[in-house]
């Protein structure tokens, strides 16, 4: 896959980069040889090896999934001027 320079300067428009025409050139050369890399990934042999999320064997600390109220109701309500049973007191304001 290779890109020409129309297609640097319509990705360069729609990112809206200033892009001259000496540099869309430019760029184009850098982005084929950045897309040449990339093919080259298509070659390598990943036959029978696993996805992984990181290069060293580690496993995710997971902790319990349950329900809480948090045991900060108390706290959260504590500066508040009026409160009952650890709810915020408004004033009524739609009649």
């Amino acid at each position: 896959m290779s890109v020409d320079t129309d297609t640097v300067k319509r990705v360069a428009r729609l990112s809206r980069i200033a892009l001259a025409d000496g540099e869309a050139e430019k760029m184009t050369d850098e982005l084929n040889t950045i897309l040449g890399f990339v093919e080259q990934l298509n070659e390598v042999d990943i036959e029978g090896v696993e996805p992984m999320t990181s290069v060293v064997a580690t496993d995710m600390r997971k902790r319990v999934d349950g329900v809480t109220d948090g045991s900060k109701a108390g706290d959260i309500v504590a500066n508040a001027p009026v409160t009952e049973d650890n709810f915020f007191m408004v004033p009524k304001v739609v009649e």
